[in-house]
């Protein structure tokens, strides 16, 4: 007996050409909105250089305190938030999760799984241009030293008024801000690696089931890198709004005691 010949759908080709019936291009869509809007905000409040410390209050945006008198009378104002978005902008950058959203809401390469792509199959992994994003290991060590200033500032707007101990939104906003940031940093992909993931047998390495044991906790942290990835992202912006809302004297801090 013959068989029949099945004749399967040829995968179109070009940007967008998918065989996908889904709202697959949501995904990119919302990821670019949101990624945009942060980083014209934050690209504003660098420029700003201003309400960003309200008593013991300091946006994230701009800790730790940087002093820049040095560049008084330059073309282009210098503020600190310019020279500290560095060291954080760095870390997300080259995040593994942040590289595929990126990937595929601004340079669609691909746009979503099983959907063409601009450029075809010319993409060569982190040997060409991307080279950089193999630092991220690096600028973990950055990141995590950047907590201990996020910490520092969350007990500051707890203990650091005049008249004593303040509980206020202010301090629950930046104790937050910490906490979530602290969430990201610690579930990152290099951060697992680096705890436990390079340990061949945990039973003959140094400290090897207290590293076992770590190597546990921060790999249910990993599991929800994304969610830590985005609420830390909402949480600095929200942070700063805050704090420039204080300072504008567009809202009042409310004091709980």
């Amino acid at each position: 007996m013959a068989s029949k010949s099945v004749h399967l759908p040829v995968l179109q080709s070009g940007l967008g050409g998918t065989l996908r019936r889904d709202a697959w291009w949501v995904g990119p869509a919302i990821t670019f909105v949101l990624l945009s809007a942060f980083i014209v905000y934050s690209t504003w409040r660098a420029f700003e250089n201003a309400n960003f410390l309200y008593g013991p209050y300091l946006s994230p945006l701009y800790s730790p305190l940087v002093d820049t008198s040095w560049a008084k009378g330059w073309p282009i104002p210098v503020s600190g938030a310019m020279i500290i978005l560095i060291g954080p902008g760095s870390f997300r950058f080259t995040c593994y999760y942040y590289r595929k959203a990126y990937y595929r809401a601004f340079a669609m390469d691909p746009p979503a799984c099983a959907v063409g792509e601009p450029r075809g199959h010319s993409y060569k992994g982190e040997r060409g241009l991307l080279i950089f994003q193999n630092l991220h290991r690096f600028t973990l060590y950055v990141a995590i030293g950047f907590l201990f200033f996020l910490w520092h500032d969350a007990i500051k707007g707890l203990v650091g008024w005049q008249d004593g101990v303040h509980l206020n939104v202010g301090t629950l906003v930046l104790t937050m801000n910490a906490f979530l940031l602290s969430g990201y940093t610690l579930s990152c992909h290099a951060f697992r690696h680096l705890v436990g993931g390079n340990v061949n047998s945990y039973s003959t390495a140094t400290a090897g089931m207290l590293r076992y044991k770590i190597w546990q906790k921060v790999s249910k942290l990993n599991m929800n890198h994304m969610a830590w990835a985005w609420t830390s992202l909402f949480g600095v912006g929200l942070t700063d709004f805050y704090i420039r809302c204080v300072c504008t004297g567009a809202i009042h801090d409310m004091r709980f005691f």
